[in-house]
């Protein structure tokens, strides 16, 4: 439960146009699907892909670093690790286990999948959607878990995209059909009182003598 009263202290600190701000971009956030990153070996994949959640409205990205385990490129996602929660996990399992608990079903997403291409995708379910290297894809657990399988579709004589742009792709795809369809798929009231803390005290500089100082009074 968010503490109002200290919101509303920090949010004083902030210029009326960052507050404004934050309002017009929650009202496009969105939890009904999340992104997976399975061990990218190359972290501003990683980066990129968490770029293009925050640009297209995506407010979680899941990383599993069962084998490399690497920071976020923090040059490469350009601030955007500030505004999109990010959730690691050390195994697929336990990812997956996560993941599928709080409702969400498992897409694969895979270019040799003739299962479902982007336009007929069913968007009115919860569904984290999980990406692997351009190299080797996904792993085989993740294909055998997964509840579906979503493709681009290609035209051309090559066969995958890099998991950055693939992303870029199916997000922007995805997001789009959402906003226009009547799908509930805005944050719940809570969920943007949350965020509304998390980046004011993201943008206030020396946030820990602020609230030092915030508590020690109150």
């Amino acid at each position: 439960m968010v503490d109002i009263e200290y919101l509303t202290f920090l949010e004083n600190i902030l210029t009326d146009n960052r507050k404004e701000k934050f309002l017009k971009v929650l009202e496009n956030r969105t939890k009904h699907f999340t992104i997976v990153v399975e061990d990218i070996f190359q972290m501003h994949n990683t980066s990129a892909v968490m770029r293009s959640c925050e640009i297209f409205g995506i407010q979680e990205l899941n990383v599993i670093e069962q084998r490399y385990g690497k920071s976020i490129d923090k040059e490469i996602a350009m601030g955007a690790q500030k505004w999109v929660d990010i959730n690691t996990f050390n195994s697929i399992t336990n990812c997956i286990d996560t993941i599928k608990a709080q409702g969400y079903q498992i897409i694969a997403t895979t270019p040799h999948s003739t299962d479902c291409s982007m336009e007929d995708f069913d968007i009115t379910k919860p569904s984290a959607l999980f990406f692997g290297t351009e190299r080797d894809g996904l792993s085989e657990e993740i294909l055998e878990r997964a509840d579906g399988f979503l493709k681009i579709p290609m035209v051309g004589f090559t066969e995958s995209l890099n998991i950055s742009v693939s992303a870029a792709i199916i997000i922007q795809n995805l997001t789009n059909r959402l906003r226009s369809s009547n799908i509930n798929w805005h944050l719940s009231e809570d969920e943007i009182l949350e965020k509304r803390l998390a980046w004011a005290k993201n943008s206030i500089k020396d946030i820990k003598r602020i609230e030092e100082r915030y508590f020690l009074e109150n």
